[in-house]
């Protein structure tokens, strides 16, 4: 089962994906724009 958790009500929006449990990939937004705590 894939599971893909996503965090964008807040600062420092972030998804991640997990496969069984297993984490398969996770980013932050701040490192796409390069800037601490971005809120775009």
């Amino acid at each position: 089962m894939h599971v893909l958790g996503i965090s964008c009500h807040y600062h420092d929006a972030a998804a991640a994906l997990l496969r069984d449990g297993v984490l398969i990939a996770a980013a932050q937004e701040e490192r796409f724009t390069r800037r601490k705590h971005d809120a775009a």
